[in-house]
């Protein structure tokens, strides 16, 4: 198969493709935090070894993530197994008696800087709390009437997270539509104004087809619903093409009922088995979170955030290094980079949104195979300046597909005699048990000019798949 060539002036300048509307690639502006070790899954983004009760831990944090433009915080619980991490007039503290509890430093910091911060209400017991028990339900309403008093005039107060929100498989049960607006009920009693957010699971076997589906969202009493996209947890092998529709049908039905539609995009990948309470989260590789962040951005998504930023992306040097080692350093020059318009990450994005270049499967049409190296020459028809040569691969290395270590462009005049010009290494992300992306090698700078243009790009084993060569 002959591998298509693409002139990428119009693309890296950052301009529309004439008749075609390019939908916004939203930032990520808010994130899940938790405070808890509760099992193996926590042992980077909450570590046994880092106290998390540590006031000026959490202060430094919320700075360091508004740094990266986050300014929704969402509290993923603020009490466990009956402890609270907030001044409980009813439970024990988990935090030293005389210190600042965790919430309050939050709260005091996000208060400076302008941000939103949505209070959980959870647990009643623990994670694995049920809103099919009247205790859950009862002991969540104790929990925010508490939170309300001390917090529900603060300046970043936004509203309240219901954390045991169901699941759509098929669709939403009665039970957790009727104990969440129970539960926002009382909330609209204590803080009036305040938002009420939900973040559901399980739309990848959501029964869309189903009117029953539809009508259970609309049946919320909540005003905001971040629905997560599960590309973490693998509960499909390759998940972004019913990812996309799935979330396109969400927006359309958000649309028609009111509720705010946002995404929560899974940054993290596993160190060993998925959903496995016994295996870690690990920051996964930038492409596959960046697909995610595109396909929440062209469903219409009102807000993207993120389970989670804290703990999957360390800003370098910072005091409370609290990520997986290099790479949570790695993962957040990466993600900032991108943000900053980074042109090798501005064109990954093109590849992802455009909708003609191969997708995060190594079963699509589009991809052209190659067993350990991959040599194409592309006819520029005549002499031509050439700045930038770039090709967009795939990673699956479950399936042996991997990204070339060595990409080389060589140039000719006369089709014959050719001349190396660059040679670009790329480093694999090394968290690749289980997901699979898409990524580009680019080199660029080049200021040449040449009629012919060769790629050899080269693995020391594997497969490579790639589906194009894209020249500036």
């Amino acid at each position: 198969m002959k591998l298509k060539y693409f002139l990428a002036a119009a693309l890296l300048a950052g301009l529309f493709i004439p008749g075609e509307i390019r939908a916004e690639i939203k930032p990520v502006t808010g994130t899940f935090m938790n405070f808890f070790w509760q099992d193996e899954r926590n042992n980077f983004t909450n570590q046994r070894n880092v106290d998390q009760t540590d006031p000026l831990l959490w202060e430094t944090k919320v700075r360091e993530m508004h740094e990266m433009g986050i300014d929704y915080l969402v509290f993923m619980a603020v009490a466990n197994e009956g402890k609270a991490i907030y001044p409980s007039s009813f439970m024990p503290w988990a935090y030293p008696e005389g210190r600042k509890s965790p919430i309050d430093a939050i709260m005091d910091t996000a208060d400076e800087l302008g941000m939103h911060v949505m209070v959980s209400t959870g647990w009643a017991r623990n994670q694995l709390d049920d809103l099919a028990d009247p205790y859950v339900i009862e002991t969540q309403r104790k929990i925010m009437e508490e939170l309300a008093a001390l917090y529900g005039s603060r300046p970043s107060f936004y509203g309240w997270y219901l954390p045991v929100e169901g699941c759509f498989i098929p669709y939403l049960p009665d039970h957790a539509v009727e104990g969440a607006n129970r539960i926002a009920e009382r909330a609209r009693e204590l803080t009036p104004g305040a938002k009420v957010l939900i973040s559901p699971y399980g739309i990848f076997r959501g029964d869309f087809a189903n009117p029953k589906f539809a009508q259970q969202i609309k049946r919320l009493n909540v005003d905001i619903i971040a629905h997560q996209d599960e590309v973490g947890c693998v509960r499909e092998q390759f998940p972004m093409e019913n990812l996309r529709e799935h979330l396109r049908l969400l927006g359309e039905i958000h649309r028609e009922c009111g509720i705010e539609f946002w995404v929560n995009v899974e940054s993290f990948t596993w160190d060993r088995g998925t959903n496995n309470w016994y295996s870690a989260l690990i920051p996964a590789a930038f492409g596959r979170y960046l697909s995610q962040i595109v396909a929440a951005s062209q469903a219409g998504a009102d807000r993207i955030i993120s389970f989670a930023v804290c703990g999957t992306f360390d800003k370098p040097g910072s005091p409370y290094p609290v990520g997986q080692p290099v790479l949570s350093n790695e993962a957040y020059e990466n993600y900032m980079s991108w943000l900053g318009g980074d042109a090798r990450w501005k064109l990954l994005e093109e590849f992802i949104a455009d909708g003609k270049h191969a997708g995060e499967d190594p079963g699509d049409a589009r991809w052209t195979a190659y067993e350990g190296q991959m040599v194409q020459t592309i006819d520029l028809g005549s002499r031509k300046s050439v700045s930038m040569v770039a090709c967009h691969f795939c990673d699956y290395r479950p399936g042996g597909v991997v990204i070339p270590q060595s990409f080389e462009v060589q140039v000719s005049d006369d089709g014959h005699k050719f001349k190396s010009v660059k040679t670009v290494a790329y480093e694999g992300w090394p968290n690749n048990l289980h997901d699979c992306w898409t990524d580009v090698i680019m080199a660029d700078s080049l200021d040449l000019k040449a009629r012919y243009v060769r790629v050899v790009a080269t693995a020391s084993r594997g497969k490579i798949l790639c589906d194009g060569i894209t020249v500036r």
